[in-house]
């Protein structure tokens, strides 16, 4: 068990800093849903990201679970997402009771959120 164990963070450790070499696209599999600039779905402040960013209604942007930017999900991250047109930026982070999820920006056309709902994805990220 240990040298699987061992195994597994070697090549996670390889991976990551993989990254810091060249720039790759990297791909995986996480739980997608929508979300809006309403102070119901966000706070008082629903245009301002938790990183400071704002976010206006044509933003392409995502919000993503804290274990996601452990794996490279950063601040201002390029994201292709399956099954939607150009590229996302990370400008936001979820609460950390969430994991391996990501929030796609609707701007305020909660109908078009509700209406995409919640569903697997998979997205690449731009890892620099």
């Amino acid at each position: 068990m240990g040298i699987i164990r061992l195994t597994i963070v070697l090549l996670f450790t390889m991976s990551v800093l993989s990254c810091k070499n060249e720039e790759q696209w990297v791909s995986m599999e996480v739980m997608a849903s929508a979300y809006n600039s309403t102070r119901a779905q966000t706070d008082a402040n629903p245009n301002i990201t938790a990183w400071g960013d704002t976010l206006y209604p044509t933003t392409k942007s995502i919000a993503v679970s804290r274990d996601l930017i452990k794996k490279g999900l950063t601040h201002h991250t390029k994201v292709k997402i399956e099954g939607f047109e150009g590229i996302f930026v990370v400008n936001d982070k979820m609460h950390p009771k969430w994991r391996n999820k990501i929030d796609i920006y609707f701007g305020t056309d909660v109908k078009a959120a509700r209406q995409w709902g919640r569903k697997k994805v998979k997205i690449q990220y731009l890892c620099e």
